[in-house]
């Protein structure tokens, strides 16, 4: 029997780490998806409202569509990038949004010391453990991210100090849907 590396034993603990985070993932993906996370019962429906604590509150609002559904697949989707070598490192990153908003969430509607704001604490650490070790990679992608990035011609200097009528132009073009739709009930009516 060989005693494993301290590189085999790190590469190891990596892969426990993505297979938990995986984990964690899926099994709270699958949760809101089935209807097994977010939401109160119904007695807690019939209380007044001052007598609701602020957490049953919030699942009470998280429960509702569409954002249930997408942070529920949003948290499959991020597991199973993070299961295969190729995503693994599109995975971490996505999975970074996604333990920090929890973290947020709870320290906002629990408190901060939690057994929750602490795994989720742990969760975040070992994320960045997954990408601390495939840094060989990361850091290149970054620094390409964050290499010479500008616009790709040259402007005078009066194209940029009107780029904020430009912007509201831009604004303005953004609210026509709503118009249309506004205009359309309107005229139906």
């Amino acid at each position: 029997m060989t005693i494993p590396s301290k590189e085999q034993f790190w590469d190891y603990f990596i892969l426990s780490a993505r297979i938990l985070l995986a984990f964690i993932l899926l099994s709270y993906g699958f949760a809101k998806l089935t209807g097994n996370q977010f939401g109160v019962s119904n007695e807690t429906m019939q209380l007044p409202l001052k007598d609701v604590g602020l957490f049953k509150v919030s699942w009470y609002l998280a429960a509702h569509e569409p954002f249930k559904s997408f942070i529920g697949l949003s948290q499959i989707l991020t597991a199973l990038l993070m299961l295969y070598n190729r995503t693994v490192i599109l995975g971490a990153f996505m999975a970074i949004p996604i333990w920090l908003n929890i973290l947020v969430w709870d320290i906002t509607f629990m408190g901060f010391y939690t057994q929750f704001t602490t795994r989720l604490s742990f969760y975040l650490v070992l994320t960045f453990l997954i990408l601390w070790h495939y840094r060989d990679k990361v850091l290149p992608a970054i620094q390409s991210l964050l290499k010479n990035t500008t616009t790709k011609f040259k402007y005078p200097i009066w194209a940029y100090l009107i780029l904020p009528l430009f912007a509201a132009a831009l604004e303005l073009i953004g609210t026509v849907p709503n118009f249309i739709i506004y205009a359309i009930r309107y005229l139906v009516k």
